[in-house]
């Protein structure tokens, strides 16, 4: 490729206006600055140090701004035009803050693995990496033709070997890790493995039974270690989604119980399965939101999604031991009547005898002879349904009493304990206390199978409800060493959990809502483990110089399912199905010893947990990133204040994120923090999450969508209808996507206006967190606006610069700097649709004076550039300056134009206004009395008579008191 001039561009004819814009001028300008741009790798980003720092670079000088979006997924159909929206956005902010000087990082790369391409696999037997390159090629085209200024040197995807080896390396940082839930002051942080096993062996911490260390055998001193790691494998309750033939973690399932890709029903199953104990940092998820800049409204999502909350545990006892509960209410307890446990509770079988006791009722036994059957039955119900069905508020409760009682510890009294499949192992301790009077839920529950109800909180006179949930004085709550009685609420919290704590039967504790993250997915289009197992099936970290760890060749990419829909279908992870790459013999430190691999692979999560750190160090192979590159884009900075974690500076992309993603990217980030690898805290600073473009769609009587482009906008008397093909059709507004016939593509924006004018009008829809309907006919006011910007500085007629070298008038000067202040506080503030209104309307002054003055035309470009930077690159260029205007300084306002040239003040004699004067808004007293005396109104008015006095109110008043 060789280095284009621009200036030498020549606009194609256009009939009797031979050189003006189109949009096949726009295409050529578009694409032939795009192409300069990469030859002179104009928006290269130099770093402080490594292989991308630039000999002379001044980086040190400049304020940093690293600036990212989203990680997109290149999906096979290509990009709508609703995709780039925080594209553009972020491509906007950093342009502006390249031109006002700073050093600014801007790249893009691909989260390519996942289950899109996969699924694509198992239809066409293609295999996912070249369905994945094909949909990077494609995105790459549609991106790049957006002009688009990113590093291109820092851009990768996540399946690249280099950086999957990367993924796996922390993976192995992470397992072998544990918790130290008594550093830092009883904060807590992460550290290595080793010096947990340095303090079992000094007898610094002692082992689960007493043993000395030295006493264990080597297998019973690594399941110690292992069950302590922050990478584990547990045999627990999961999400299994037959449809999909893999586990889910939490946050996969929808509020209805299904899967949140592909919409197939989820079921719990035991399996055994990897999981990160991304709860031992539930504290400082939940506080360090404080320390970043996010929307509120992100922050409570994770806030409600961690769910802490304060109480007491509490121990029942019972003949199979302690039934552990969590309760937020331990003022109740003197109302608890039963208890019920999850179906999946480790002590339901151990609960159950082999015979009813005599106190059992009828409706207790579920109609069964033994207690087994009963409980086998019931758990075997239980499992078909989904988590959402089991509970639902508005079914029925249903439950079966397992043949055995609990003791309360308030009171002594035995009740009975119930399987119920509305409470959930994966929630709380599976186990809950029921106090009817105070839970509409219970209360339900105890008037089917006739349990008593006591109420422990007083309700108000005239209350004649069922369960009572308000607050009010305790009652019926009196043993013979506590008395609760008359007691608020929190008081009484925290008089039973001091009473509970010196009986041993509980504490004052905190849980939460979050649970340790499923970080396996049975499923082959993922990073596989860098893991294997040995002959004790004891998990062994692969060494890192022998990663990656490559994905092999399958002979078929379908997870065995059976049923969709079936609960009770098992797992056959695709890479089960390649023997001789799961089974291989390695020398680990030991000699040659045959290991098994692990046959699941990771959640596309991981990649999209660390991306952040290998835009800063793309091409290290010795480091996961450079310390000093790291400290450089991603450390505290002193001007956020002393609290702050660091992080990147702006983060753009959409809400639905905002659990998900955030918060496993958080949790990686502290753990590489509590490590030493990073020195920021918080992976992002600032979040910003933009609007959606949204669409009509049109559906014709039969409920089928129609072509939107097809319907035809009908009115008549003032009603509007749409027709399609002659018939009438229903219109619709929503998302934009293929399967709604209401698509349009960058790629037809590119062709019928150009990119810039697709920018343009983007980023003038309306506020940037707004959500926005698209409407393809308003684009050509965009364009117009563009042809307006062409014609102040060209001519139509014979393509010269047409703009005057004489200075710009006052009054043209004052509103140029009035709209380079104007826009800075929109760009600053992200409020693109208003700056492009203060450039419109600079540009349309400019239309109406006879000559154009240079140095109003060139403020005019350099403003827009941000925003349709081909156009003005190219008008930069024509202007009689060489290269390009990227890195040249944004407009800065003269302050002594900003102020108003005058002011109107108001000239009264004995009260009545006579005059108005202009004068300046700095005029002094002095000055603005002569002027209102020498005023001719004031003299006629005056009629002859003396001036007894004169008040001044500088600038705007004065009244003259005649005598």
């Amino acid at each position: 490729m060789s280095e284009t001039d621009p200036s030498t561009m020549t606009p194609a004819a256009d009939g009797d206006v031979p050189y003006r814009y189109t949009s096949a001028v726009a295409g050529e300008i578009e694409r032939r600055w795009q192409d300069h741009w990469e030859f002179k790798g104009t928006f290269a980003t130099p770093n402080p140090t490594g292989t991308l720092a630039e000999p002379g670079a001044d980086v040190a000088g400049r304020n940093k701004f690293f600036l990212m979006d989203m990680f997109p997924y290149p999906s096979g159909a290509g990009l709508h035009v609703g995709h780039p929206l925080g594209y553009i956005a972020t491509d906007v902010t950093g342009r502006y803050r390249r031109m006002c000087g700073d050093n600014v990082l801007h790249a893009l790369a691909y989260d390519a693995f996942g289950l899109p391409a996969e699924q694509y696999a198992v239809q066409t037997g293609q295999h996912p990496r070249k369905t994945t390159e094909e949909n990077i090629t494609n995105m790459r085209r549609q991106l790049r033709r957006l002009g688009l200024a990113h590093d291109p040197r820092r851009s990768f995807a996540t399946i690249d070997p280099g950086y999957v080896r990367w993924t796996q390396w922390i993976f192995l940082r992470i397992f072998n890790s544990w918790y130290d839930t008594e550093a830092d002051g009883g904060r807590g942080r992460a550290r290595p493995i080793d010096e947990l096993v340095a303090a079992y062996e000094a007898g610094e911490r002692q082992t689960p039974d007493g043993r000395a260390w030295a006493e264990l055998s080597d297998v019973e001193r690594r399941r110690i270690i292992d069950e302590q790691r922050l990478a584990f494998v547990s045999e627990s309750p999961v999400n299994w989604c037959p449809g999909l033939g893999t586990v889910l973690a939490n946050e996969e399932v929808t509020a209805d119980g299904r899967s949140e890709r592909g919409n197939y029903p989820v079921f719990k199953r035991n399996l055994r399965q990897w999981m990160m104990r991304i709860t031992a940092y539930a504290d400082r998820l939940v506080d360090d939101l404080d320390r970043i800049d996010w929307p509120e409204k992100v922050k409570t999502m994770q806030r409600n999604w961690i769910g802490r909350s304060a109480g007491a545990s509490v121990r029942f006892s019972t003949s199979a031991g302690d039934v552990e509960v969590f309760t937020t209410r331990p003022d109740t307890l003197f109302g608890a009547t039963f208890m019920v446990v999850a179906p999946e509770h480790p002590l339901v079988e151990a609960l159950t005898p082999s015979a009813w006791p005599e106190s059992a009722k009828d409706a207790w036994t579920g109609g069964y002879a033994t207690p087994g059957e009963a409980i086998a039955g019931y758990r075997a119900q239980a499992a078909a349904k989904t988590e959402l069905e089991r509970q639902a508020d508005e079914r029925e409760k249903t439950g079966v009493f397992t043949g055995s009682f609990a003791t309360n510890p308030v009171n002594g009294e035995r009740i009975p304990v119930f399987v119920a499949d509305y409470v959930l192992m994966g929630y709380g301790t599976g186990a809950i206390m029921a106090v009817p009077g105070q839970d509409q839920r219970d209360w339900e529950f105890a008037e089917r199978f006739d349990l008593p109800i006591i109420r422990t909180v007083q309700p108000p006179d005239g209350f004649d409800g069922k369960a009572f949930t308000a607050d009010g004085p305790a009652i019926n709550s009196a043993n013979d060493e506590i008395s609760l009685d008359g007691m608020a609420v929190d008081d009484a919290k925290t008089a039973i959990i001091g009473w509970l704590e010196s009986k041993g039967t509980g504490e004052g504790t905190v849980t939460y809502r979050l649970r340790d993250w499923l970080f396996s997915r049975q499923r082959y289009w993922g990073e596989p483990f860098p893991i294997v197992y040995d002959e004790n099936d004891l998990p062994v970290a692969i060494p890192d110089e022998m990663l990656p760890v490559d994905l092999p060749d399958v002979p078929d990419y379908s997870p065995k399912t059976y049923e969709p829909d079936a609960a009770d279908t098992t797992p056959e992870p695709p890479l089960a199905r390649v023997p001789e790459w799961v089974y291989v013999e390695l020398d680990l430190g030991d000699g040659p010893k045959r290991y098994r691999r692990d046959t699941n692979t990771m959640p596309n999560w991981a990649g999209s947990c660390w991306y952040h750190l290998r835009y800063l160090d793309p091409d290290n192979d010795e480091q996961v990133v450079d310390p000093e590159i790291e400290r450089y884009w991603m450390g505290p900075q002193p001007q956020r204040g002393e609290n702050d974690p660091g992080g990147v500076d702006l983060y753009v992309g959409g809400v639905e994120h905002a659990v998900l993603h955030l918060l496993y990217a958080r949790f990686w980030h502290k753990v590489l923090f509590d490590l030493g690898y990073v020195s920021s805290e918080e992976p992002y600073h600032r979040l910003f999450n933009q609007g959606y473009i949204q669409a009509f769609a049109y559906t014709d009587a039969r409920g089928q969508y129609v072509p939107a482009e097809a319907v035809v906008e009908k009115v008549d008397d003032a009603e509007t209808t749409y027709v399609y093909d002659g018939q009438p059709v229903h219109r619709e507004y929503g998302k934009m996507g293929k399967s709604l016939k209401n698509v349009v593509t960058p790629d037809e924006m590119y062709e019928a206006y150009g990119a810039d004018t697709f920018r343009v009008y983007e980023m003038s829809m309306g506020p940037l967190d707004v959500s926005r309907p698209w409407d393809t006919r308003a684009v050509v006011g965009s364009l117009r606006f563009l042809q307006r910007l062409w014609r102040n500085v060209i001519s139509e007629s014979t393509g010269e610069v047409i703009v005057a070298d004489e200075p710009a008038g006052d009054e043209t000067r004052r509103v140029v700097h009035r709209t380079i202040d104007a826009v800075r506080a929109d760009m600053d503030a992200l409020r693109f649709n208003t700056a492009i209104s203060r450039l419109i309307e600079l540009n349309n002054h400019l239309t109406k004076l006879d000559t154009v003055p240079r140095e109003a035309a060139e403020v005019l470009v350099l403003m827009t550039a941000p925003v349709a930077p081909h156009i003005a690159e190219e008008l930069w260029s024509r202007l009689g300056h060489s290269g390009s205007l990227a890195h040249e300084a944004f407009p800065v306002a003269d302050p002594a134009l900003l102020a108003a040239e005058t002011v109107t003040c108001v000239v009264q004699v004995a009260g009545k206004v006579r005059d108005r004067l202009e004068v300046p808004p700095s005029v002094d007293e002095d000055t603005l009395r002569e002027l209102a005396l020498a005023s001719e109104a004031v003299t006629r008015a005056l009629d002859g008579r003396a001036v007894r006095k004169v008040i001044v109110r500088a600038p705007k008043l004065v009244n003259v008191v005649p005598g």
